[in-house]
């Protein structure tokens, strides 16, 4: 048979195999050695000398035969570390290393048999307590006697197997990396490439379509803006020339009677009675001009809902985060209702037996059960998240610093006074408050917590669901001093999250 191995062990593998298996021995052993030097593949022909069939006289007789250290496969093992000796049909020119093996821990390839130093006998036998070859004396009377000892063929045999199944294993194994590389690897490439160009589509069909939206919404929002200008710009026009023709009306009437009065004789004044009156009433005819809002832009020209959200995401999910993580609750201004906690971030909703009576100070909320943050907010974008849970009543927002603290009045409770903006929910109910104004708001799910984002330029409080990002109510006002944040909570606790 002929077989093509890559590496020496394979070799050995192979030849082993054949007297593992019990081969003919009349049949030759041919293998196909590869010469790495020569990059050649020569057939090298391994023939046992004998000519029973068992395969025990075949293991016996490979044992006992004189080895041919020429022949390729032997002279690939044998090498050691060392450049290893190929024969003449596997080389045409290579260097030539020693016939026989150095190899004296086993003797399998020795020319010459090593003998026991202290029998004088063959080393067949291998004592596995003290790992070296010995004789069969050693075994039975010598110093190994009682410990763990086998032929050294069959010791032989073992490792050769042992040899054989490593071999087969990591060959296996690297079919399995060849398999894995070629198939797995290659299929998950494909697959990358399939899915990142997915993804890009995905992403240009979204931002195509929010730009395409957000450009539609601009010019609609920029047309409104122009005709709302020009509505007021004509209404200035009507009002200009209404009241210039007034004033110069007026003025002509004034001129008139200034004229009667200094220069018309007192008899014909007397008699021109009449005519003077009815001067004096075209006169207050004229009436008094006043302010409308019909001269102001309206502001609700510039509001969009879809502007608005798309805003308040990129505040709120954007590069830049405007969230403090010093932001407290200022422990001056906690109610003797409510308890703080050590990080001074959450309020608790307290009954009357766990009360206590805190030293008076003018910061501090006697009456509502309130709390002020203990950052000022007057310019930039400012945004906070507060967990409330499962809280059934309770209230945030943001207030002027002097809002009023004393007393059971709404001047001190939060939503009811100009002074605070606030998100409300109780019994259900959401609500936005203010001045005692409450605007009912429609809320899908309960949310456990409420985001506040506050823009000073823009002059833009806005309540939003950090969950969805989904807005719950905006008011656009101006705020004429620094704001604070501002909570209120009768059940359970709420707590500020940085």
């Amino acid at each position: 048979m002929s077989v093509l191995l890559p590496c020496s062990a394979h070799l050995l593998h192979l030849c082993y195999s054949a007297v593992r298996i019990g081969a003919t021995p009349a049949q030759p052993v041919h293998l196909l050695h590869y010469c790495a030097m020569t990059e050649e593949l020569t057939t090298c022909e391994l023939t046992p000398p004998c000519s029973s069939g068992d395969p025990e006289e075949t293991l016996q007789t490979l044992k006992n035969m004189e080895i041919n250290c020429d022949q390729p496969i032997f002279s690939a093992l044998s090498g050691g570390g060392a450049k290893q000796a190929v024969s003449s049909s596997c080389l045409n020119a290579a260097t030539s290393a020693p016939a026989t093996s150095s190899d004296t821990e086993s003797g399998i390839f020795s020319a010459e048999c090593e003998l026991c130093v202290e029998h004088e006998s063959e080393l067949d036998w291998f004592c596995g307590t003290e790992q070296k070859l010995i004789c069969s004396q050693c075994a039975r009377v010598g110093s190994c006697l009682g410990h763990t000892v086998t032929p050294l063929s069959t010791r032989v045999t073992a490792l050769r197997n042992q040899l054989v199944d490593v071999c087969e294993k990591m060959q296996l194994q690297a079919l399995r990396i060849e398999r894995f590389i070629n198939q797995t690897l290659t299929a998950k490439e494909q697959k990358l490439q399939t899915a990142a160009s997915t993804a890009r589509e995905r992403v240009l069909a979204q931002v195509s379509a929010a730009r395409e939206a957000l450009e539609e919404e601009e010019q609609r929002l920029l047309e409104e803006v122009q005709r709302e200008e020009e509505r007021v710009e004509q209404c200035l026009l009507t009002q200009r020339a209404h009241w210039s023709q007034a004033l110069e009306s007026l003025a002509q009437t004034r001129s008139g009677l200034v004229h009667t009065l200094t220069h018309t004789p007192d008899a014909q004044l007397v008699t021109n009675v009449q005519d003077i009156a009815e001067r004096v009433e075209e006169a207050e005819g004229v009436g008094e001009p006043c302010d409308t809002d019909k001269l102001n832009l309206n502001p609700g020209c510039s509001n969009s809902k879809l502007l608005r959200g798309l805003w308040a995401t990129a505040a709120l999910l954007g590069p830049n985060a405007y969230g403090s993580s010093s932001l407290k609750f200022d422990g001056r201004t906690v109610s003797p209702l409510l308890s703080l906690s050590e990080d001074f971030c959450t309020l608790t909703f307290l009954h009357k037996k766990s009360r206590q009576s805190l030293p008076y100070d003018p910061a501090r909320f006697d009456c509502w059960p309130n709390a002020l943050g203990s950052l000022s907010m007057s310019s930039g974008t400012h945004s906070c998240v507060l967990n409330v849970g499962e809280s059934g009543a309770f209230k945030v927002g943001v207030c002027y610093a002097s809002l009023e603290r004393k007393g059971p009045g709404n001047e001190a409770r939060l939503g009811y006074n100009s002074q605070s903006w606030v998100l409300s929910h109780y019994d259900g109910d959401y609500s936005f408050c203010h001045a005692g104004n409450k605007v009912p708001l429609q809320v899908v799910r309960r949310p456990q917590r409420i985001g506040l984002l506050l823009d000073w330029p823009s002059q833009t409080l806005l309540f939003y669901e950090p969950d969805s990002s989904a807005v719950l109510y905006s008011v656009t006002q101006h705020f004429s001093a620094p704001l604070l944040l501002a909570c209120a909570v009768t059940d359970r606790s709420i707590t500020i999250l940085h």
